[in-house]
């Protein structure tokens, strides 16, 4: 791992982001234009154009289809507080290149955290020996294409101290324990994250991107007699040192304590079969987690999803349309370009109850023939794209949430998961629920906590039987593990209402 770099690309007032697409290579480079952000770039990785043409040829020099280059320097800082305060502090770099190659349905791919000319040549060469022939490289036709920022900032994480941070994290931890004396223990946190992306691809395409991230969040900890209860707040968006403000840091310390609280009072209901009323926000990762997942373009070309032969097919009822969004304005799931160098776009997988489209990266998209969707994303450097979800949720229904409710006769109200454990192929799940209410003859009666919703993902999507109008973006600081690779990504949905689900309660 590389652990020293020269100064971070600097810009005047917000931070740019973007991408471009080259004209050919040229045998004298002398004709090559390159905009000043892509020098930006180039120098930061300490690569120039006739490297990237030296490095591309020796990938497709086996005779690949096509090949692309990944840079990326990304730099991680954490701040922790227990026992009253901040006491520990980590930094980490992570810099390098993977180099890809594609041979029909093969993937040849080799990583280096040297990007000097010799260590970018062998790694290209290990990526092309999954060819035979050789074709050698040819480029492409001029285009060039700037994409939309959706989180530009004022003030980078690279410029902000440990001193600046250290009293937000206090100041959570003191606010909290103000609020309520049944509070025991507090554990906070502030992460921050800068990563600069540097993509080039054998059609020429040359893109970058800057992504800047931050966690912010306590744990809760109350008793009360021999009673301990916990509960936790957080939020995550892809925003700069600005976004810290004491209103922020009251808001979350409110929520963790109202989120302990409550449980003192909570018991469990019966098990058995019923109507679940999902919350808004927070219950739309049981919609990333359960259904989502199916909508991923390999599962289906590997014929794993049970949604393989549904497209265009009705799945769900005619008001209920699901979407995956990478555009969110400084969501914490958006991106300005994919981890494939693609435009990122909002995609509707469920359109007026009929199965629209799948999650695609360039791979899926080949397969079936259409455009990648801006959904092929990668851990890191070390790792091949995969098609992954970005901001998943569910639109806005034609219900209120107060005639969801009003309707249940005997259920469940559930707004807080912690985890949960699915089946991608079948779509078959268990969640555990934190906390909820019990709902009965359409009133809430007392509050429940620690059940498991088990069900089926696909059939539950059928079964939703009402959808209200009040569709919240759930800002927590969400993560997806898929292949040994997690990315950061975010969830949302209305108030919505499943016929039935089973709940794991008390017998």
């Amino acid at each position: 791992m590389k652990t020293t770099r020269r100064e971070f690309i600097k810009t005047s007032g917000a931070v740019t982001a973007g991408g471009i697409i080259l004209p050919p290579f040229l045998p004298s480079f002398g004709a090559q234009q390159i905009t000043e952000n892509v020098k930006n770039y180039l120098d930061h990785f300490e690569v120039t154009a006739e490297i990237l043409h030296q490095v591309m040829a020796a990938a497709m020099s086996k005779g690949g289809d096509y090949a692309d280059l990944f840079f990326e320097h990304k730099k991680s800082n954490s701040l922790a507080l227990e026992d009253n305060k901040v006491n520990r502090a980590l930094s980490n770099v992570g810099f390098g290149v993977g180099i890809r190659v594609l041979k029909g349905d093969q993937t040849g791919f080799a990583y280096s955290e040297s990007v000097s000319l010799d260590a970018l040549l062998n790694a290209a060469r290990m990526a092309a020996n999954i060819a035979t022939r050789g074709n050698g490289f040819q480029s492409e036709r001029i285009i060039e294409k700037i994409p939309a920022n959706y989180y530009a900032i004022s003030e980078k994480w690279d410029d902000v101290s440990v001193e600046q941070k250290v009293p937000y994290v206090q100041k959570i931890n003191d606010k909290i324990f103000s609020l309520d004396e049944k509070v025991i223990k507090v554990n906070a946190f502030l992460t921050d994250e800068t990563s600069y992306v540097l993509f080039y691809n054998s059609e020429g395409r040359l893109t970058y991107d800057y992504r800047p991230l931050v966690n912010f969040g306590a744990f809760c900890i109350m008793q009360k007699g021999d009673q301990i209860e916990n509960a936790y707040s957080s939020r995550s968006f892809r925003v700069g040192f600005e976004w810290l403000t004491d209103e922020l840091v009251d808001e979350l310390a409110q929520e963790a304590v109202d989120r302990a609280n409550i449980l003192f009072e909570a018991t469990r209901p019966k098990a058995g079969e019923m109507p679940v009323v999902m919350g808004a926000g927070g219950s739309g990762i049981l919609l990333h987690e359960a259904i989502g997942h199916t909508f991923e373009a390999d599962f289906n070309r590997k014929g794993t999803s049970i949604f393989s032969d549904k497209m265009g097919k009705k799945v769900a009822e005619s008001f209920v349309n699901i979407i995956d969004d990478g555009t969110l304005v400084n969501n914490r799931g958006s991106i300005n370009v994919d981890d494939e160098g693609n435009d990122v776009q909002k995609t509707y997988l469920v359109k007026d109850g009929v199965l629209n489209s799948y999650l695609h990266d360039r791979i899926s998209a080949l397969y079936y023939g259409v455009e990648p969707t801006g959904n092929g994303r990668r851990e890191s450097f070390r790792s091949i794209p995969i098609p992954r979800m970005r901001a998943t949720y569910m639109e806005p229904g034609p219900h209120s949430r107060e005639e969801i409710i009003s309707g249940v006769d005997y259920g469940v109200y559930v707004d807080n998961f912690s985890n949960g454990e699915v089946k991608i192929g079948a779509g078959d799940f268990t969640f555990f629920v934190k906390s909820g209410y019990l709902i009965e003859k359409g009133k809430f009666t007392r509050p429940i906590k620690d059940i498991n919703i088990i069900g089926n993902g696909p059939q539950a999507l059928a079964d939703i039987s009402m959808v209200a109008n009040d569709y919240l973006i759930d800002n927590g600081s969400w993560s997806c593990g898929k292949d040994g690779q997690t990315v950061p990504v975010t969830c949302g949905l209305p108030t919505v209402l499943v016929k039935k689900l089973t709940v794991g309660g008390s017998v």
